[in-house]
């Protein structure tokens, strides 16, 4: 998959192609769905899948105070979305001045002009334009007009829950992971470069862990201890592990999200022990894939309860993955 920073460097050649809208934090089921149907009906016509995003979010830049929590950083999202089959990955810097066009200048600068679509397929709650006054209707509309198919794919509901973002996002703040992996169709994870934490001496205490901080725009479980998946992701110009630990490989991990009252830690962090193994990780890149709760945070009275409840978490730890 080839990917395209801004209309600008979208190749003089292509044409026909069959294009797909969206923010697609999360690249969800719904997602998939969407993205899915535009890659299908590109290959049936013999013409290349574009699939146009945004960055950073437009709520950011018309509506910042309600920006929401990102669900992975754009190159996950890129990851992901290249899974899928998609051909071209455009990212749009989504300024005040795209959001200020007419729903019929936004299609024919970009859609007609820019990307000569043969085809655009959105989903049913889809908005673009001015105050986002362009519906899917309106898109459909613009088509007939200008002589390009659009398809709306419906909205993914499972039982009576709509299959969204904004759903995958409250479920996190409730520490309720499986629900939101069930939305997204896998395990939600965090990926970020490991850090030295507090120096709270994990190491000394029987428990090292590797320390990860995220952006406070990025969406996290709540607070609490879980059970997940921990590994260290290759790099361009970075060796092999120094310790007990391959690139690429799941290794079983109980990971604690939050601030760590117990020492006094202000920053929110995504702390993992990876069970039995021993490597030196700092400033590598992991992504720590979250399973199941295992409890909420507890701030304890002495470094003995902590250490005992800790033993206790990584029993519970254990058992829960060896189910999953």
């Amino acid at each position: 998959m080839d990917i395209l920073s801004g209309l600008a460097e979208v190749p003089a050649g292509l044409n026909g192609p069959v294009v797909t809208i969206g923010v697609f934090d999360g690249v969800h089921r719904g997602h998939q769905k969407l993205i899915g149907h535009a890659v299908d009906r590109a290959r049936e016509a013999g013409a290349p899948s574009v699939l146009m995003t945004f960055d950073p979010h437009p709520v950011a830049v018309f509506a910042p105070e309600h920006t929401p929590d990102v669900l992975m950083p754009l190159t996950e999202r890129a990851r992901l979305i290249e899974s899928l089959g998609v051909d071209y990955m455009l990212v749009i810097d989504f300024t005040k001045e795209l959001a200020g066009e007419s729903p019929e200048d936004y299609f024919v600068q970009v859609i007609v002009d820019k990307l000569h679509a043969s085809r655009v397929v959105v989903g049913e709650n889809f908005t673009f334009g001015a105050g986002g006054l362009g519906t899917a209707r309106t898109m459909q509309e613009l088509g007939e007009k200008y002589g390009v198919d659009v398809d709306i794919v419906p909205l993914l509901f499972d039982g009576s829950s709509r299959v969204c973002s904004t759903s995958i996002r409250h479920a996190l703040a409730e520490g309720e992971v499986g629900q939101a992996s069930e939305f997204l169709g896998r395990a939600f994870s965090v990926t970020a470069r490991v850090e030295r934490g507090a120096g709270r001496g994990g190491r000394e205490l029987g428990y090292p862990t590797a320390n990860q901080y995220v952006g406070d725009n990025e969406a996290v479980p709540g607070d609490g201890v879980y059970a997940g998946w921990f590994t260290v992701l290759p790099e361009e110009g970075t060796g092999p592990i120094d310790g007990d630990m391959e690139l690429e490989v799941c290794y079983p991990a109980a990971i604690s999200v939050g601030t760590n009252p117990t020492f006094g830690d202000a920053r929110r962090s995504v702390e993992s022990f990876v069970l039995d193994r021993d490597a030196d990780l700092y400033g590598r890149l992991a992504r720590v894939e979250f399973i199941a709760k295992v409890r909420d945070m507890v701030k304890f009275d002495s470094v003995d309860e902590l250490l005992e409840n800790m033993a206790r978490d990584v029993a519970t730890v254990r058992t829960l993955l060896e189910r999953a």
